[in-house]
């Protein structure tokens, strides 16, 4: 037989590497666990989703609620936008309507 007509075989596992599960056994999911709970949550402030975040269906129901329930006790801002409060640079700061004497 011929090498060159030889089926090529392919290999039927994977080798992609498994990470290590972001929330371990003694990890407790509640709303008070703030240093969990922040690995969890964009710069923005949104909950990052469930294949960003490599939990389980279960473990992804509980970090939202523990979210939502931080935030409504206002642990959590509900966004996280420092922009609103900073003043941009293009406008000038005046001193104030001018006053005309007569």
């Amino acid at each position: 037989m011929d090498k060159t007509k030889r089926p090529l075989r392919k290999s039927k596992r994977s080798f992609r590497r498994r990470l290590p599960p972001p929330i371990g056994s003694g990890d407790r999911i509640d709303y008070r666990n703030m240093s969990l709970i922040s690995r969890f949550i964009s710069e923005q402030g949104k909950i990052l989703s469930r294949r960003v975040n490599r939990l389980t269906l279960k473990q992804q129901r509980l970090i939202t609620i523990a979210i939502k329930q931080a935030r409504i006790l206002s642990s959590l801002p509900f966004l996280n936008n420092e922009k609103q409060f900073e003043r941009p640079e293009s406008i000038p700061k005046t001193a104030g309507p001018s006053i005309r004497n007569k």
